[in-house]
This record gives structure tokens, C-alpha cells and sequence, in this order.
């Protein structure tokens, strides 16, 4: 991949937020392939991508999207939206928890931020998959990168038109109303602000979907695990970063020297890639003793499945919240869920950990969501 690779806790939580080194993916974008040129200008303008002051002005504007008391007032949305998967499906004993649960609930909570109506949601979730497949591969051909290219476009035109209908007023704390205030300036402005949208809709959902689906497969690997967290819920925050940590959705971030350079003994030279591996550094023993093991009462140490410095997750309040009505609700409503088939099959991806499907089975009962009501509450 012509690239350096960093895999320990200290190099890769360093290089993340050290200024000598950008997180422009795309430098010269005229060297990038025809078919994929029109996905990297769009990607070019988003803060994941961007380096300081752009990226601060724009991660500003944008986190009055995700300050605790916003987030906070999703979590009744999110507890009914998971009541309204699991209710129907308790009496029949099965769940798919990617496509049934894992998929559609982050998709759900991201839209309503976005004053996205239900009824487009699909369209903007197949235009993500081809995106996030581009984002997430280190090599792509003519069709894929031009699959992905077409739908960026097309998710663009969309959010386009729907943050400037004029049939009434955007609903407040959605990011229809947030951006309304930042969009006063040139068409490029607003141009910047549409990449980050189409930013926050691909990575609100399809890092979250990759988040609970590996969560419920470790805890359904490790039964002792989730027997603790049914009969001691004060745990679920400290079990999200636990299992964050142990199998981190995202496994990559990519950096570029600014200058030559000395890291960790080696000589970098200017405008070398280098990819800080969030995986391996979240299995770093000297992080992380024993890393191999999932343990929530472990002892210090912050993983880096979030990212590191500057570009630390925007969303990272909301992934916690969802993970954590997710994970209390599937152990309270569903005690006795079970592998269901043959293993679980990972997704092909370079960049992103998640799986395709996640086949449970467990004994069917007329089930109401009392008990978990109750949970989240205290």
C-alpha cells in the first residue's frame, strides 16, 4: 500500500494528534483515478479529512449537533426505536441483530438528526454502502469507484434539496436548524457544509452498525460477560469502552508526513503515508495488560476506536448511548440469546470492522419492554 504501518498504543495515539503529520487523504487529487476523482473532491471537504484552522471551524459549527444535552434528548427516540424491533420479534424466537437491529436503529437516529423523512431513508442507505465500501478498501476498481463516486453525487443532490426546502420551518435540535445559521455565505460554503452532512450520515450509521453487531458477538462469546451485565447494569458505560476496545469498528486512520521526519526510529519522508492501526493499538499489552481478554472492570487506559487528538469522534456521545439502550435491552429482554448457524462472516474492508449478519436464537415470549424501561431508568 506504499505506506508506513504504526501498530502500538504510543506511536498511534501520538501520530494522531502531532502536527507534523496531515490527514489530507487526497493531496493531489488530479493523480487520483478518473472514476473516483468526483468521491475525492467531496472527501476533500470533509473535517475527517481536513487539517487545521479548516478543520476546527468546521468541527465547531458542527459539534452543536452532539453536545451532551442534545444527545441526551435522543435517548427516549433510541429506546423506542429498539422497543419497536425487539417487541415483534421476541415471540418468534429469532433476530438478524446487523440487519435487524444493528443496521436500521443508528440509520434511524442519524436521519432524525438530519430532519431526514422515513420514507427516503432507504435511498440514503444505499447510497452509504458503496461510499463507505471506497472509504474503507485501499484498492478499487473502475466500477466500485465509480459506484461510488455516483452515489456520493446523488446523496449531495438529495441533502441539497431537502436543507433548502422552503415548506416550513426545520425542526428544532435537528441539524436542519444548525445549519441554517452557517449557510448565509457562498455557494462553496455551503457546498463544504453538504460533504459534511453526507459525513455524519455515512459515519453515524455504518460505524455504530459495525460497533453493536461485534459487541453482541463478543458478549455472546463470552456468556460470563453478559451474565455480569444483567445482574450489575451500573457496568454497561464501562462495558462500551471495554468492548469498544476489544473489537474497535474502525481499524485505521491515515496520516501524511508534512516534512521528513523521525517516528519511533524510522525516517518518514514528506508526503509518505503512515496507517495507525486503532486495532492493534487497542490490543497493545503495555496499554493494555492481558489485551486478549474482556474485562470490565479493567484499569485505566482510553482506547483509541474513537480516533485520537483533533479528529477524536464527533459522534462519540451518541455511538456510546445507542451501544449502551442496545446492549441493556438485548441482555434484559432477551436472556437467553444464543449463536444461531454457522460463524459470523466479517465484511470485506480494509478500514472498517463489522459483520455481514448476526443470527441469534432464544426462547420466544410474549415479551413487553417493562423490564428494560425499568433498566434505563435507573
Amino acid at each position: 500500500m506504499d505506506a508506513w504501518v504504526a501498530t502500538s498504543y504510543a506511536v498511534v495515539s501520538s501520530t494522531a494528534s502531532d502536527p507534523r503529520f496531515s490527514s489530507v487523504r487526497y493531496p493531489d487529487i488530479e493523480a487520483v483515478s478518473e472514476e473516483l476523482r468526483p468521491l475525492a473532491r467531496v472527501l476533500s471537504r470533509q473535517m475527517l479529512y481536513s487539517d487545521a484552522p479548516g478543520h476546527a471551524r468546521l468541527r465547531s459549527l458542527l459539534s452543536r449537533a452532539f453536545t451532551p444535552r442534545a444527545v441526551a434528548t435522543l435517548r427516549d427516540r433510541i429506546s423506542d426505536a429498539v422497543d419497536q424491533i425487539i417487541t415483534p420479534a421476541a415471540p418468534t424466537g429469532r433476530l438478524d441483530i446487523v440487519a435487524d437491529l444493528a443496521r436500521p436503529l443508528p440509520l434511524a437516529v442519524i436521519c432524525d438528526l438530519l430532519g431526514v423523512p422515513e420514507q427516503d431513508r432507504p435511498a440514503l442507505s444505499s447510497w452509504s454502502d458503496p461510499i463507505a465500501a471506497a472509504i474503507g478498501s485501499s484498492r478499487l476498481d473502475v466500477d466500485d469507484s465509480r459506484a461510488a463516486s455516483q452515489s456520493m453525487q446523488q446523496m449531495l443532490a438529495y441533502l441539497r434539496e431537502l436543507l433548502t426546502r422552503k415548506d416550513g420551518p426545520p425542526a428544532p435540535h435537528t441539524l436542519r436548524a444548525l445549519l441554517a445559521t452557517g449557510t448565509e455565505n457562498a455557494d462553496q460554503d455551503f457546498d463544504e457544509l453538504l460533504a459534511n452532512c453526507a459525513l455524519l450520515l455515512i459515519a453515524g450509521h455504518e460505524t455504530t452498525t459495525h460497533f453493536i453487531g461485534n459487541s453482541a458477538l463478543a458478549l455472546l462469546r463470552h456468556p460470563q460477560a453478559a451474565d455480569q451485565l444483567r445482574s450489575r447494569a451500573d457496568l454497561i458505560p464501562v462495558a462500551v469502552e471495554e468492548l469498544l476496545r476489544y473489537d474497535s469498528p474502525v481499524q485505521l486512520m491515515l496520516r501524511r508526513a508534512r516534512r521528513d521526519l523521525d517516528l519511533a526510529g524510522r525516517s518518514i519522508t514528506a508526503g509518505q503515508a503512515v496507517l495507525l492501526v486503532c486495532g492493534a493499538a487497542n490490543r497493545d499489552p503495555v496499554a493494555f495488560p492481558d489485551p486478549d481478554r474482556l474485562d470490565f472492570q479493567r484499569p485505566g487506559g482510553r482506547h483509541v476506536a474513537f480516533g485520537y487528538g483533533p479528529h477524536f469522534c464527533l459522534g462519540a456521545a451518541l455511538a456510546r448511548l445507542e451501544g449502551a439502550v442496545v446492549l441493556e435491552a438485548l441482555l434484559t429482554r432477551l436472556p437467553d440469546w444464543r449463536l444461531d448457524g454457522a460463524s459470523p462472516r466479517w465484511q470485506r474492508s480494509l478500514n472498517f470492522r463489522g459483520l455481514t449478519s448476526l443470527d441469534i436464537t432464544f426462547t420466544p415470549s410474549s415479551d413487553n419492554h417493562d423490564t428494560s424501561t425499568q433498566a434505563l431508568a435507573t
